[in-house]
């Protein structure tokens, strides 16, 4: 069982058995034979795999169903008003499922601002997945001039990409495709998930 759990999560983070090795400090033949279950790690390194990957020791050997959640970083602050430059630091950590994880690459993001209220409000957290295109409707984090970022729902058509604020008292921004090429204008994630806290 621990063979099977240590494959699945490696993959759930979708880590390659060299860099799980890197993080854990033992060499790459020593991970494929734990996932095939040649051998099993010590107690003391059971215990350090399971706090690599936030579950419990119960989980890694089969004894338990319940998983906790997968850790993505908090990034910084995203505006959700004008582009402001994007803080790429660790502010936090949030958890998504499993399952979640294994769907795409994600990351949070810290909201500040007030222009897609009320749906998302400051201090909200956006869980972001990654990729480079999206649909017209999404809620989205998008780069300006390479290095401003901003949250808003995008609107796509032939002329280029419209970002559309949820409040009123903000303006509606448009970029043709001659500016989303050179400033550039580049979607970097989509909001799946909004968290606020109470």
């Amino acid at each position: 069982m621990f063979s099977s759990r240590l494959r699945e999560l490696r993959k759930a983070k979708k880590l390659t058995q060299n860099e799980l090795a890197h993080s854990l400090n033992v060499e790459q033949p020593t991970i494929a034979n734990w996932e095939k279950g040649f051998r099993v790690p010590d107690s003391l390194t059971i215990q350090k795999i399971a706090d690599f990957f936030n579950v419990s020791v119960d989980f890694m050997l089969g004894r338990t169903e319940k998983i906790k959640g997968i850790k993505i970083p908090v990034l910084g602050t995203v505006p959700a008003g004008i582009p402001i430059e994007a803080i790429e630091e660790v502010l936090d950590y949030e958890e998504i499922t499993p399952e979640m994880a294994k769907s795409g690459e994600y990351f949070g993001l810290k909201v500040k601002g007030d222009s897609m209220a009320p749906n998302i409000v400051e201090g909200d957290i956006l869980i972001i997945r990654k990729q480079e295109d999206a649909n017209t409707g999404d809620i989205c984090v998008v780069m300006v001039n390479g290095y401003d970022a901003t949250v808003k729902k995008i609107k796509k058509d032939l002329k280029g990409l419209t970002l559309i604020p949820n409040n009123p008292a903000y303006d509606i921004a448009f970029y043709s495709n001659d500016e989303i090429e050179h400033l550039p204008v580049k979607v970097i994630g989509k909001a799946v998930e909004v968290r606020r806290s109470l």
